[in-house]
């Protein structure tokens, strides 16, 4: 159970305090996941039988390396599947780590963006896998006439679980950046001024996760990361504007209550 965090008169909490509620929350993320990679180990027998059916489909066949592989590679996908499935948790233990002791409002808006990250991410997950059969027929296709694809049932599964996790990340980074925007962590002029470094690591992050270690599939990945980022840019700016003229004209009223009480006090 996560305790209620205890502050000073400033605000503030103390470390012990910060270290206390990372182990529990930690704790809580880590309870979902094995819970969920025992369910994943239920289905990791069907999700096996359709990545081996779509290599073959695509036109290569899946083979084992050894005679231990079959049960590594039964724990891995158990893993994989146990992320997607405890990713409500892991999201949202997160993201109230990060924003603690918000107002009512702040936290009804916490909650809608947690609500819409969830679909995001599983809903990326998914457009990863039907991605899938097209990166391998791309891959495919730059083999030479005659030439035989055999694929090593760990690399293949290496390759997957890349390519559906960074869709999936990619679809969430966004909308974070938008809702710690609308509860004042992240100005919009501070993303804007700071999008070097964004790019940078959005290409970086393109390089190590996107499937195959060629140029064109890291731009595949990183594009529309990039577009993503430009929108929540522009959103985030655009909320800044608001809370910029909502501000302004909260000063011009209590401006004008402060010259009407003027004068009923000279009076």
């Amino acid at each position: 159970m996560i305790k209620k965090r205890t502050k000073d008169a400033e605000g503030r909490m103390p470390l012990k305090e910060h270290l206390r509620e990372a182990r529990n929350r930690l704790f809580i993320a880590l309870a979902a996941l094995v819970l969920t990679t025992i369910a994943g180990a239920f289905l990791s027998g069907w999700v096996l039988e359709y990545l081996v059916s779509t290599a073959k489909h695509a036109g290569a066949s899946v083979n084992y390396s050894s005679a231990v592989s079959p049960l590594d590679i039964r724990i891995k996908v158990s893993l994989w599947i146990g992320v997607v499935l405890a990713s409500p948790v892991i999201l949202y233990q997160i993201w109230a780590y990060i924003v603690p002791g918000l107002k009512k409002k702040e936290k009804r808006l916490s909650l809608a963006f947690i609500a819409a990250s969830i679909p995001l991410f599983v809903g990326g997950v998914a457009l990863g896998v039907l991605v899938i059969p097209h990166a391998l027929r791309f891959f495919f296709g730059l083999t030479v006439t005659d030439s035989v694809f055999m694929l090593q049932m760990q690399e293949f599964l290496s390759f997957v679980i890349r390519l559906t996790l960074a869709f999936g990340v990619a679809m969430i980074i966004p909308v974070m950046m938008v809702g710690l925007n609308l509860i004042g962590i992240l100005p919009a002029r501070l993303i804007l001024k700071h999008w070097r470094i964004t790019v940078f690591v959005i290409a970086v992050f393109a390089a190590v996760a996107a499937p195959g270690g060629d140029a064109m599939s890291m731009v595949i990945l990183a594009g529309p990361m990039l577009i993503l980022f430009a929108l929540a840019t522009g959103l985030c700016f655009l909320f800044d504007k608001r809370k910029a003229k909502r501000l302004a004209q909260n000063e011009e009223d209590l401006a004008a209550n402060a010259d009407t009480a003027q004068p009923l006090q000279e009076l």
